[in-house]
Order: structure tokens, then sequence, then C-alpha cells
């Protein structure tokens, strides 16, 4: 039997995957020395087990190390495989060096992860010039996606919906939940000046005034993207929109700010924030149970790389 092993701060979603899987939840032990070093002690049995690591990476610098002990630890004392469940995972802005003496820490990173696990599961990375996780990480991945689990939350929630994309890129991602959600959608034109400066170009959307706008990404970190989408539906005389992101990072400010201006802003538990609504939790586990070798879930087309001004995350 596998044996899911949450790091601190992941309990409650590691515990909602062992009891859909029917496996085992472990506990480690994980503090601070004075100086700051990090102390970790797994007290659970991982003699010849398969060893499931949860850990979201959100603000992954406080995170990492301690994520590495554990697995290094637990190949240490006989796991027979470790894997790392990522719901969210980091550093995949810096893909290329955008001025000289850049590090590209999205290789780095890969490098460092791919060495201490067998296995990465992960959901919507968000992918720039890399097609697939395959062409970054040396260990199998698996991509999974939370776009059928975002359509049934609409159906679920917004009578009457308007399913809107912040940019060109977004077309098939906002194309797959509109059809299963059988509502119709638009996506807008972006252009990304700075980490905070982001620029809106919206169609004509007075035909659908009459239905609520749900606005859809991957990720919010400073949430310019979200906000400014929602600024200009304001101004065009729909309603405040539902915002619906994946990952919700929220850096500083971000949250008040769009929930100013929107109607409802919701968020997968990739991260844990006050906004999660929709459980990752039967995704994770689905995949664990199928537990299948070989290569990356994700094709090229699944997620097309951006263009090189999209260096920044919403």
């Amino acid at each position: 039997m596998r044996l899911i092993l949450p790091m601190p701060g992941n309990e409650r979603f590691a515990e909602g995957v062992a009891y859909a899987g029917g496996w085992e939840i472990g506990r480690l032990e994980s503090r601070c020395f004075p100086d700051e070093e990090s102390y970790v002690r797994l007290t659970s049995d991982v003699t010849g087990r398969s060893v499931d690591l949860v850990c979201s990476l959100a603000r992954p610098d406080t995170n990492f190390l301690r994520l590495m002990f554990a697995a290094d630890a637990a190949r240490e004392l006989g796991a027979s495989e470790v894997n790392l469940v990522a719901p969210y995972l980091a550093y995949m802005r810096q893909d290329r060096r955008f001025q000289s003496g850049e590090a590209i820490t999205s290789k780095t990173f890969a490098r460092l992860v791919s060495t201490g696990f067998d296995r990465l599961v992960c959901v919507d990375p968000h992918l720039h010039r890399y097609p697939f996780l395959s062409a970054l990480y040396k260990i199998p991945t698996q991509t999974l996606h939370a776009a059928p689990l975002i359509s049934d939350w609409i159906v679920a929630e917004v009578p009457e919906p308007l399913i809107i994309g912040p940019d060109e890129e977004s077309e098939q991602w906002v194309s797959a939940v509109a059809a299963r959600a059988g509502a119709p959608h638009v996506v807008l034109s972006k252009i990304r000046r700075g980490d905070r400066d982001v620029e809106i170009d919206l169609p004509d959307l007075s035909p659908w005034r009459d239905r609520r706008p749900v606005l859809i990404d991957d990720i919010a970190s400073s949430g310019r993207t979200l906000i400014e989408a929602a600024r200009q539906l304001l101004r065009q005389g729909l309603r405040r929109p539902v915002c619906v992101v994946v990952h919700a990072i929220f850096a500083g400010d971000a949250y008040r700010r769009l929930t100013e201006v929107s109607d409802r802003v919701v968020s997968s538990n990739a991260v844990v924030h006050p906004s999660n609504a929709i459980s990752l939790v039967p995704l994770v586990a689905e995949a664990l149970s199928r537990n299948v070798p070989g290569a990356d879930a994700l094709s090229a087309n699944d997620h097309p790389a951006r263009p090189d001004s999209e260096r920044s995350r919403s």
C-alpha cells in the first residue's frame, strides 16, 4: 500500500487523497533550529513502500529544502519509490535568459527535483516556451488538468455564464471549459508591460449583457490581469464577474483588490487560500491510482508556448 506523506501545510489535501484512494496517511516532524536550519524526521515506516510526498510549491524558497530532506530520508529509510505530488509547481517563469547573466531558474529547479524524486504529479503548470514538462524534467511526469472541475463548478454555481479567457493563449483551455459547461465564451487580448502593468483589450460584449461574466485563469499572482479585465467589463455595462483561478497565489493585496471589482473569487485548493472552492483531491487520487509509468501526459497542443512578452504571471 502506498503512503501519502504531507509536508507541513499540506495535511488536509493529503488526508483527502489518502481517504479517496484507501491509502495510509503518513506523518513527519519538522521545525527550525535557532539558526533557522531545518529539522526533518519521518515518523511513519516507509520501508518497501511507495511514498508520495504532497507539497504545493507556492512560495517555494521557504519549503523546498525541507521537501528535499524528506525525500532523501524516505529513500535512505527504504522506500521503494519516492514521488512528488505538487498541485502547484513553482519556478516555471524563467524559462530563458532575457538579460545577460540571468539564471534560467526553471531548468535548475527541474534538475533539483529530478534528482530527489522518481515521479512528479502536478496540476496545470504555467508553461511558456516548454511544450510540456518532459522537455524540462528528467523523471516521468503526470500533468493533470483542472478544466473539467472548473466547468462542473460553473454549471452548479453560475446561472447563464459567459466564459472569458484573459488572453489569446488561453483559447484552447477556455473553449474546453465552455464546451463542457454548455456556455458561450470569448477571449481577450492582453499586453503585459511589466510585473504589475497590464493592458487588456475587450471586444464588444454588449450582446452578452444578460449573462454573468466568468473570468478564468490558470494563476493569479499580482492579479493585474483579472483586475483590469473586470474593470473593463464594468465599463461596458456588464455585471460584476465571477473570477475563477486554478492557482491562488495572490501576492500582497491582490486578493482584496480583485474582490472589490468581482462578484465572487474562487480557486482550486492547489494553493491553500480562503477562496478555495474547487477540490483537486479526486483528480490527484485518480492519477495516483492509475500510477501509469511513462512520459508526460501533456501534449504540445494543451498549452502552446507563450510569446516572449509573457514572462511574468498575472
